[in-house]
């Protein structure tokens, strides 16, 4: 479990420098890579804090640590600003191209 924190955590990490590289170099893509960025780092957050909680057993419930409020917290991260599901939703618009939309 904690490879795979580490790994999704430098991975959120990588993702969101090339959404800010594209977004300063004006890069036709920006919106794509900040949307990919912000997905998957809100996810990997929240994978990342139920696995401590595993990890932590029955403690890791407690309000005596502060993994339960991280989880919350990091919950959270995947509801402002568009949820999840409406920034994979322009992703796939910016990925398919114009002629497509999950609008219509």
């Amino acid at each position: 479990m904690l490879y795979e924190m580490a790994v999704s955590i430098e991975t959120s990490r990588l993702l969101g420098y090339k959404a800010l590289d594209a977004i300063v170099k004006g890069h036709p893509d920006a919106r794509k890579y900040s949307c990919m960025a912000k997905v998957y780092a809100g996810e990997a957050c929240v994978k990342a804090t139920y696995n401590a909680i595993q990890i932590h057993g029955g403690m890791g419930l407690s309000t005596d640590m502060p993994l339960e409020r991280y989880y919350r917290d990091a919950r959270l991260m995947t509801i402002p600003d568009g949820t999840s599901e409406i920034m994979k939703l322009v992703s796939g618009y910016t990925l398919l191209g114009k002629g497509f939309s999950a609008y219509t």
